[in-house]
Parts: C-alpha cells; sequence; structure tokens
C-alpha cells in the first residue's frame, strides 16, 4: 500500500521564490532548484536516486521498490517507487472522479483553456534556458545512454512543442463549426469534446519528448491523464512534471504510475479510462487493444523501410543520412532505418563502403554508439546467424559485441551491423517474417534492386504490418509518385533529403493505414487522438405561425 510521503520538491514549494506563483504570475524560478530533486551528474551507485509517484495532487511512496541498474556500468542507481496491484485503489479513485465530459471542454471552465496557453509559455521558456536544458540532456543520457545531440534534441523538440502552444494556441485546438439548419433558428455546430478520463503509456527510448508532447495534448483537450513511463527512464519524466507545477500545472490534473505491466494492466481494468494511449511494442498493443476493447490510440513499432531511387548523387550526404537513421541513438527509435533498398545505379558508387566508415567511427565513449535497453548482445548475434543462413547474404559491416566496455549482461551492446540480403530471397514466405523481425538496436538488412524488380519492392512493402516512417531518397519526380502512390506510411520523407527519423514538433508522426494509429505533435494529431467530435443542433425556433399538428407518418 502507500505510503504518504512529502518530498524535497513539495516543502521547496513553500520557499520565498516559489511562493511567487508561476501560475499567478510571470515570474518564472531562477534556479534549478526550484523543481528538480535529482542532480543528473550525481546520480550513482555510490548516491542513487529516488522515483516517486503522483496521485491526487500528492507525491507518494510505494512499500515496494524496482531497483535501476546503470545502463553503463551495472551499479544499482535508482530506486524507483513501483505500485503494486494492492495499490492501485487511489489511481483508480482519481480518474474515476473525473466525468466523462472531462475537466473542461467549450462550455465549461473555458479560462483553462488560457491557462494551458500560459502554462506552456512558461514551461518552454524554462526548458530554453541553458542551465535546464542541460539538466535534462544530461539527465536522459544517463538513463537512456544516447550522445549528447541526440539527448539535446529531444529537449529542443519538447521546448519548440510547448513554445507552438502559447498564448491562444491551446483553446484554438477547440475551434468549432457551424452549419446552417434547414430553418429559422436552426443550426448545427462540431465541436471538439475530451474523452474525460484517459491513459498515457510510453516507452523507454524518448523519456521526455513522447510522453510531455502526449500529456500535454490530452491536457490542452480538457482530459485527466494517468501516465505511465517505463520505469528504468521515468525519472525524467518526474523531473518534468515537477517543473510543469512550478509552472502552473495544478497538482491534481496529471496522476503519474510507476507500475509493472501485469499492475498497469489492473488499473486500466479497474479504472475504465475513455481512451489509452500507447506507445511502444506491436505484441503489447495489440494485447491492449483486445483488453480494452478497443478504445485505444496506438504508435506502436515500426520496421521501417528506405528506397534510394535510381537518381545517383549527393553520395557522401545520402551516406550520412542512411548512417544517422539506422545508427543514432543505437538504432533505438521506432523510426530508425530497417530495410534500405538500393537502386542498381548505386552499384558502382562507394555508397557502401561509406556506409561502413560512418559506422565505424561511432563509439562508446561519446555514446554514439551504447547500450540497447531491449534486446540482448547474445539475442541480436542470434537473428544475424539465422539471416546470414538464407543463399546469398552476407556481413557487410558490424556483427561483433562492442569491447571493453561494462554495460551489463541484461542490455546488448554490438556494433552499428548491417546485413545483405538478395531481394528474391527477402521476398520468399519462409524468409520474409525473419527478415522484417524488428530488432530495436543498431541492426540494418541492405538489398538491391534493379528497375524493373521495382514492383517486386513494392510488394514487399505491402506486406509489412507496421507502417510507421519511410523513405523515398529521390528527386525523380516520376518515382516519387509510383512509390508514394503504392505505400501507406504515416510519416513518409520524400527527395533528395529525405531520412526516416526526426520527428520534429512542426509535423505530423504517427502510422497509418490503421483506424486506430495515433499521431504526435501536431494540432491535427493532438485533435485526433485526445477528442472526439460531438455535434450540437440548436433550434429555438420560432415555431410557424398557424402550424398545425400534422397527419401521422
Amino acid at each position: 500500500m502507500f505510503n504518504f510521503v512529502v518530498t524535497r520538491g513539495v516543502r521547496a514549494s513553500s520557499s520565498p521564490r516559489i511562493i511567487c506563483s508561476a501560475f499567478s504570475s510571470f515570474n518564472l524560478p531562477r534556479s534549478l532548484h526550484s523543481f528538480a530533486t535529482v542532480d543528473a551528474e550525481e546520480i550513482s551507485g555510490y548516491k542513487p536516486s529516488e522515483v516517486l509517484n503522483l496521485v491526487q495532487g500528492k507525491w507518494v511512496g510505494s512499500s515496494n521498490s524496482n531497483t535501476i541498474v546503470d545502463p553503463l556500468n551495472g551499479e544499482s542507481f535508482i530506486k524507483v517507487a513501483e505500485v503494486d496491484e494492492n495499490g492501485i485503489q487511489p489511481f483508480v479513485e482519481s480518474l474515476s472522479s473525473c466525468p466523462k465530459h472531462g475537466v473542461h471542454n467549450p462550455f465549461k471552465a473555458p479560462e483553462r483553456y488560457l491557462m494551458y496557453g500560459d502554462i506552456s509559455t512558461k514551461a518552454a521558456h524554462m526548458l530554453s534556458l541553458p542551465k535546464v536544458s542541460d539538466f535534462f540532456t544530461r539527465l536522459i543520457q544517463r538513463v537512456s545512454p544516447k550522445s549528447y545531440q541526440q539527448a539535446f534534441g529531444e529537449v529542443y523538440v519538447t521546448q519548440k512543442f510547448l513554445e507552438n502552444f502559447c498564448g491562444d494556441q491551446v483553446r484554438f485546438l477547440a475551434r468549432s463549426f457551424a452549419v446552417p439548419g434547414n430553418h429559422l433558428g436552426q443550426q448545427s455546430h462540431g465541436f471538439r469534446w475530451p474523452y474525460g478520463p484517459v491513459a498515457i503509456i510510453t516507452p523507454f527510448n524518448f523519456p521526455l519528448e513522447i510522453p510531455v508532447l502526449q500529456l500535454m495534448g490530452a491536457l490542452y483537450m480538457g482530459n485527466k491523464p494517468v501516465l505511465k513511463v517505463d520505469s528504468k527512464v521515468s525519472i525524467v519524466m518526474e523531473q518534468m512534471l515537477r517543473l510543469l507545477h512550478t509552472c502552473g500545472l495544478p497538482v491534481e490534473d496529471v496522476d503519474f504510475i510507476n507500475s509493472d505491466g501485469k499492475t498497469m494492466n489492473k488499473l486500466l481494468h479497474e479504472a475504465n479510462p475513455r481512451m489509452t494511449l500507447f506507445t511502444g511494442s506491436s505484441r503489447v498493443a495489440e494485447k491492449l487493444a483486445l483488453d480494452l476493447k478497443g478504445k485505444i490510440k496506438l504508435e506502436d513499432a515500426g520496421f521501417d523501410w528506405k528506397i534510394l531511387g535510381p537518381d545517383v548523387q549527393q553520395e557522401d550526404y545520402i551516406a550520412w543520412v542512411c548512417d544517422q537513421d539506422a545508427y543514432a541513438c543505437s538504432g533505438q527509435k521506432c523510426s530508425a532505418q530497417s530495410l534500405l533498398f538500393i537502386h542498381e545505379n548505386w552499384s558502382h558508387t562507394s555508397l557502401i563502403s561509406k556506409l561502413k566508415d560512418l559506422a565505424e567511427r561511432r563509439k562508446l565513449e561519446d555514446l554514439t554508439v551504447g547500450p540497447v535497453l531491449t534486446v540482448t548482445t547474445d539475442t541480436m548475434l542470434e537473428h544475424m546467424n539465422k539471416l546470414l543462413e538464407i543463399p546469398g547474404s552476407k556481413l557487410l559491416f558490424g556483427g561483433q559485441p562492442l569491447k571493453d566496455h561494462s554495460i551489463p549482461s541484461i542490455y546488448g551492446a554490438i556494433k552499428p551491423t548491417a546485413i545483405y540480403v538478395p531481394l528474391e530471397e527477402i521476398v520468399k514466405d519462409k524468409n520474409y517474417e525473419l527478415v522484417t523481425k524488428e530488432i530495436f538496436g543498431p541492426f540494418q538488412i541492405v538489398t538491391d534492386y534493379k528497375s524493373s524488380q521495382l514492383s517486386i519492392v513494392l510488394d514487399a512493402l505491402e506486406r509489412m504490418h507496421a507502417h510507421l516512417t519511410a523513405a523515398v531518397v529521390s528527386n525523380d519526380p516520376l518515382f516519387l509518385q509510383q512509390v508514394i502512390g503504392n505505400t501507406v506510411n504515416g510519416t513518409t520523407y520524400a527527395g533528395l533529403r529525405a531520412r526516416t527519423t526526426g520527428a520534429p514538433q512542426n509535423h505530423w508522426f504517427g502510422p497509418a493505414g490503421d483506424p486506430r494509429g495515433a499521431g504526435i505533435g501536431t494540432p491535427e494529431a493532438i485533435k485526433l487522438v485526445w477528442s472526439c467530435h460531438r455535434e450540437i443542433i440548436y433550434d429555438i425556433g420560432p415555431v410557424p405561425k398557424n402550424w398545425e399538428i400534422p397527419p401521422s407518418t
């Protein structure tokens, strides 16, 4: 059961520095210490940190804890207060207290749209401060190791997203429309309506960007969310919630739970949220879709492809983008390049050797390659060996464990790897499932094709089940037209500079071809995921003069 704890963050809120509420004025906290309860640089086995839960406006501990090991050296360095199945009642009660019509909607507490515009303004400013930005960048690196630039990119996108919803932009999300009726006094109005109680489940690989963007979208539209982040990285979002509180977020508006999957599943069954957003593996997504009877939006895993078209140009640039797409963040992006199709015209270039050179310059010292948190080294090498049994396949580069490191064996650690598999072998029924199995690490399949084989490539893409991101690298408009017109990936980059990864705040990011698909980042994504349509038909009269009761119909 829960042990209610008054934390350092709560005590700090009574200090003179914060009593000048960021909610009631634009005076922002001057110091990291106004919200942060940890030091990203000091978290270690010698000085472990603790992550709490937030429910009904209070930070609380638990009688259970999950010890998180440092992914770089195996030390126990974070203690997460995890809720078990016996401790979910406060969360059930909190979520159940929110009505179906939400905390606010166009007819109820509309001033909260303005409040969230102000919160976004203040939070965006906080994240723009070098000290705060560096704090979150370093904290991300500690729990989900990636290069400083990759971690900073996550903070930057989050800040820019918040900037996009400053001022009046939150209420513009609830913009309605009216259509004239059939007679005087009748008009139909379409409104964006919240779901009320909702749940958000997000993965480890983007511990700040994904949960913040989805959380704020849910709040903007008037929902009451419970948020669960992978416990391995939940310290990042705990600290971000504390920052949001200093910027005016009412402490009762969001619940934050740390738990295992079984406990969260029970919470979802008992609290019965009206909608759940899940970002993560396809296997779990499909289970939740059944358990929740379809009341779910999914941004699940992606086996993402890139096609290099017939127009060969900018070889160095194309090679660099391919390396970034496949191996940045050690390939632990749902948008990572998993399968690269190379047109035969590239066979006379040094593209593959350049890809190899770029991959081999990645090193653990600067985290341009690092621990893989969901797939072990043995699993990745076993998968590689199975692929190499396919006739004509070969190892292009990598395929070996990282050396001279202290990454614990529960995680993976291999060199950036590419396996060539002939196209005609990929499309065979006995090989297709193996080749298109997603390995969430620095691992990709490479193949080549002739112009006459483009239809085979398109058929291979049609057979895939996940349609998240894709890239068509070509400036040939007819080639682009053919590939784009015969594929479905929700976020598709097209042109010379096309990539598979990136996911900035300025465009939709999400899958297509599935009615459960969830987007992130844009007004369209927020409205699709976090609101539904409600139609109100005003019919106030007058009733026509000399009206009489007509015959029955």
